[in-house]
């Protein structure tokens, strides 16, 4: 595939730096697997991309571990011992000539020493990942040269049929099986292989073929780890299908896992495909929402409507009712799932490119790239420097409280002609400008580091503006946006208790710093007519003096004029209104009439469909200033409640089981725990739930106080001619819903 010109300008912004891209030039490298060998030395095979095909080639690998000098004397196994220039303490390079040498050496150093690599305070140091040791050690990174649509990415994407009287498919359970599975790729093909042509086996052995046909570097999808491969797996071993998905004819292999995004810890089966890496874009849409907060939720419709990439005359069908309109009208069906093919696709579009960007940079294959913490990657980029010039480490520093970023609230409820500014990555500007670098860094590999990639961002903000095609545009966003990302970790690296370099002094000093800058700008911005609403660490919501355009363009001049050198701030955003109902938790009414939620308080994914819609609709006339009709919105919705128009969706709740109904049970005999409404219904089912299973229900009766575990019922019971959904009880809700946003309101609901 012929690289179009501009995106050569990945590693021509600026001049070629190894600290940023590492040492080694190759290009087109798609891939590292690690080859253990019987007779030394271990090597890594290296796949790079040319034109339409892969080639491999064979490299020698000697893994590592750091160490103190006193700690290694006996170490078995080691090949060789090298000496690191400098005070640090972790001061020498063990080396060995096979990976097994390393982890028993690995076990010997924790045996001698009463530490685990990964201890705080540990003497020794170890990757436990033979890919990064050897990228870390080589310099070379993935994806050099490349553009983005160069990568060679597929799709997948299955639906399955469900046992009746259960609410979701297992591909353990006898009568479930899969009954498509949709592909696509970067280059727009898609193909279904469709269960009302062939049967499940069949599509399975085709799904092989394609993969070894089409030869992609990347397999995409949206919870392809919890839910797609876990299922094709197991349905593959049912038929005895050898699952050959790897670069070598190799099947999948799985281990437990966890992942911290943001406030969230996610369990997960990380699977490992050789040759290729494995993207789930569900993991980027949750990172995405850490900092923008803006998703209702992280199911694949949901997003496609959010960021409105959702295909025209899209097909819709409820997950309860995929397996009645097989029966029904199969080829609907068909349609579906070429529409989330589709989907995932675009939504892979928008949300990967930072990761294929940072993979460009990062000693860490583009799977983990996608799901390491930031802050581990900055530690990952300082170590290589280090290790590249052959420099000891220092031990991390003793982890110590200190005070966040600023954040204050000074008006509530409905304001009109709402600014905002953004001071441009606050926290790294102020670490550049006053030299808060970490004290144990003697290279100055990390203010050198922050300054570079903060000179990479401008230099790719100026290719956006200056670019007229709108792939280069997309592009050039794409780039700055990722290091943007980067950027704006720096600070959260010097408070990372597991980084090598942390300073949590200097952490301290940074946000006392932060704090007395912004208290400054809000002084700056009332001396000066302005009315400030909010501020979050380092963006405020505004109204200005005047809404003139040149009386506000000479008011931005004269506040940005009047910061201190090396601080830029950024208006960026126009709004006909904003409600701020609390701290971090506000709605923005744009120019165009889009409304934008921020904040758990007003989008709470814990509230039923019927809640969720119902204060969206509020907040939509409090914007407007229509809060007259709020009580009318709510008398509609109460008539539609007690009149039972709706269908039961918007009542329902889901719930998936991260125990068994049996080991809930042994639980609760232990008196642990308290009853669940989910684990009650799978127990009085008489059917065989398992762990990862859904459970959908409502809650019936006939009083608005009720024990939910006791008074609901399977989502599949429900009868649409014997309605009995708890109209007194989602009345309640609904009122005290519209009570926490309406303070005022008077009098109840006739329940």
């Amino acid at each position: 595939m012929k690289q179009r010109e501009h995106n050569k300008k990945v590693l021509s912004i600026g001049d070629y730096d190894p600290l940023m891209h590492g040492e080694n030039r190759d290009e087109m490298m798609v891939a590292v697997e690690h080859l253990e060998k019987s007779v030394e030395p271990d090597e890594m095979v290296l796949f790079f991309r040319k034109d339409d095909e892969v080639i491999r080639k064979n490299d020698s690998f000697r893994p590592f571990i750091l160490s103190e000098a006193s700690i290694a004397v006996g170490c078995p196994g080691v090949l060789r011992s090298e000496g690191l220039e400098g005070e640090g303490v972790i001061n020498t390079r063990l080396v060995f000539a096979g990976w097994k040498d390393c982890l028993l050496a690995r076990k010997w150093l924790s045996k001698a020493t009463g530490f685990s690599p990964s201890a705080l305070g540990s003497p020794f140091l170890h990757f436990n990942d033979p890919v990064q040791q050897y990228l870390m050690a080589t310099g070379r990174t993935l994806f050099k040269g490349m553009e983005f649509g160069g990568l060679f990415r597929m799709q997948v994407d299955i639906e399955c049929l469900t046992t009746e009287g259960y609410d979701f498919c297992n591909a353990e359970r006898e009568g479930d099986r899969i009954v498509a599975i949709a592909l696509s790729d970067q280059t727009g093909w898609t193909e279904v292989l469709s269960g009302i042509e062939i049967e499940e086996k069949e599509i399975l052995e085709r799904f092989v073929s394609i993969v070894h046909d089409r030869d992609p570097d990347v397999l995409e999808g949206h919870n392809i780890f919890n839910f797609d491969l876990p299922y094709i797996v197991k349905r593959a071993r049912r038929h005895k299908v050898k699952l050959e998905l790897g670069r070598d004819r190799s099947v999948p292999e799985m281990r437990p896992s966890r992942l911290s995004i943001g406030e969230r810890t996610i369990s997960y089966s990380r699977y490992s495909i050789y040759g290729r890496h494995i993207i789930d874009t569900m993991f980027l849409l949750q990172a995405y929402d850490v900092s923008h907060r803006s998703l209702d939720g992280f199911g694949l419709k949901n997003a496609a409507i959010h960021f409105g990439i959702a295909p025209k005359d899209r097909t819709y069908i409820e997950g309860s009712q995929i397996s009645a309109e097989f029966h029904r009208d199969p080829e609907r069906v068909m349609k579906y799932v070429l529409d989330d093919i589709l989907e995932t696709r675009a939504l892979s579009d928008l949300l990967s490119v930072s990761s294929f960007f940072q993979a460009q940079i990062l000693p860490y294959s583009y799977q983990n790239v996608s799901i390491r913490g930031n802050a581990t990657k900055i530690d990952a980029l300082m170590i290589r420097e280090y290790l590249r010039r052959n420099t000891a480490l220092p031990m991390p520093d003793k982890a110590t409280g200190f005070s966040g970023g600023y954040t204050d609230l000074f008006e509530e409820g409905v304001i009109q002609n709402v600014h905002h500014c953004d001071i441009r990555s606050l926290y790294p500007s102020l670490m550049l400008t006053r030299k808060l670098g970490p004290s144990g860094d003697g290279l100055g590999v990390f203010l050198n580091l922050l300054e570079r990639l903060k000179m990479f961002r401008v230099e790719a903000k100026e290719g956006m503006l200056s670019s007229t095609l709108q792939s280069e545009i997309d592009y050039f966003d794409a780039l700055q946006g990722t290091f943007k990302i980067l950027i704006n970790s720096f600070y959260g690296y010097l408070g990372f208790a597991r980084a090598r370099f942390c300073d949590f002094e200097k952490a301290a000093k940074v946000t006392e710093d932060g704090r007395l800058l912004l208290k400054q700008m809000i002084s700056l911005l009332e001396q000066r007519g302005a009315i400030p609403i909010e501020i979050d660490t380092d963006g405020i919501y505004f109204v200005p003096p005047e809404n003139s355009p040149d009386t506000n363009l000479v008011f931005r001049k004269e506040f940005a004029a009047s910061l201190p050198d090396g601080i830029d701030v950024e208006f960026d955003g126009e709004y006909d209104a904003m409600y701020s109902y609390k701290m971090k938790n506000y709605a923005l009414l744009t120019r165009g009439g889009e409304i934008i939620i921020k904040g758990a308080a007003l989008k709470s994914r814990g509230l039923e469909l019927f809640q969720r819609i119902f204060l969206r609709e509020m907040i939509r006339l409090k914007l407007h200033g229509k809060d007259a009709d709020i009580h009318g919105l709510k008398e509609q919705y109460a008539r539609e409640i007690k009149e039972q128009n709706w269908p039961i969706g918007q009542f329902a709740k889901t719930e998936n089981l991260k125990d068994s109904p049996a080991k809930y049970s042994e639980k609760r005999a232990q008196g642990k725990g308290s009853r669940r409404a989910a684990y009650e219904l799978a127990l009085r089912s008489n059917r065989e739930y398992r762990a990862g299973d859904q459970v959908v229900y409502y809650v019936t009766g006939q009083k608005k106080s009720v024990a939910v575990y006791e008074s609901s019922k399977l989502i599949s019971e429900w009868d649409s001619k014997n309605r009995d959904e708890n109209v007194p009880y989602y009345l309640a809700k609904l009122e005290a819903l519209y009570k926490k946003f309406a303070p005022d309101a008077q009098g109840e609901l006739g329940l």
